[in-house]
This record gives C-alpha cells, structure tokens and sequence, in this order.
C-alpha cells in the first residue's frame, strides 16, 4: 500500500495535466481516441517510473546495486523517453503561464476535493495512517498551489513592464 500511496502522489500532477488537456478539447495532430490511448499510456509510464525508482532505492539500501541499476535505467526510460514522447505527441505541455495555471489548478483540485475525500474515507474506514498521511500531503500540496500562485504572479507582472 505504501508504493501505491507515494506512486500516486507523484502522479498527480500528470494526471491533473491530463484531465485539463482532456477538458480543454484541444486534441491536436491526434484522434480522440488516441488521445485517451496517449493519457492512458503517460499514465501507466509515469508509474512505472516512479515505482522502479523506488524499487531501486529499496534494492540500493538492501545492497544490491546491480538490481538498483537496473530499476534506476528502466526507470529512466519510461520517464525520459517513453513518457516525454507520448506527452510531446499529447502536446501536454505548454507555455509558462499556461503550465502554472495548469499547475494550479491541479494542485487546488488535489487540496480541495481528492485528499480531503480520501483523508475523510480513510479516517470513516479506520485507516488513521492512511488519513494522516493524506492530511500531510494536502498540506504540502497548499504550499505547491501557493508557489505556483506566487510564480505565475510574477510571470504576469514581468510580462507587463
């Protein structure tokens, strides 16, 4: 449970940007239905990259390197190549402002709505772990929204002198 707990943490924001560039109806080069192949995919990879660099973590700290190495480059693969080239195709990202304003809104959906509700089923559930952890990461993700907020500001007041 707790590779899956911080495996999904770290995709939050690629899922947040997925579900805008899916609401934004922008589709690009691409079908709609290669379009959700590609946010299924980014998925799956963004994953796959955070779960074998935690297994190469955990396999460095045991002693064995050679495992670590492996999960380190399988790792590297799905996120720089595998992931960077659906996203490209995707055209997830884009500019600097558009990013941030992206970010915030991924970010204000996980603090108001998806930790908040999980935090609350977990503690209804008897989780107490699982709630305090989802509580603490609602509390980190206040502070990404509000350096977002505070960047996107300054991009905003740069562009205007």
């Amino acid at each position: 449970m707790r590779l899956t707990l911080l495996s999904g943490v770290l995709l939050a924001v690629v899922i947040g940007a997925l579900a805008a560039m899916t609401a934004s109806g922008e589709t690009g080069p691409v079908t709609s239905a290669t379009r959700d192949h590609l946010k299924t995919a980014m998925q799956g990879e963004a994953f796959a990259a955070a779960k074998y660099q935690l297994y190469g973590e955990h396999a460095r700290k045991s002693g064995n390197n050679e495992l670590a190495d492996l999960f380190e480059r399988a790792a590297k693969v799905e996120r720089f190549e595998h992931l960077q080239e659906e996203a490209d195709l995707a055209h997830l990202v884009g500019d600097n402002a558009a990013n941030l304003e992206d970010a915030i809104a991924g970010e204000s959906y996980e603090i108001e709505t998806m930790y908040r509700e999980f935090a609350e089923q977990a503690r209804s559930a008897g989780d107490t772990a699982a709630a305090s952890l989802f509580e603490e990461i609602r509390r980190d993700e206040m502070g990404h929204r509000d350096a977002f907020k505070a960047a996107l500001e300054k991009l905003h007041t740069k562009a205007g002198h």
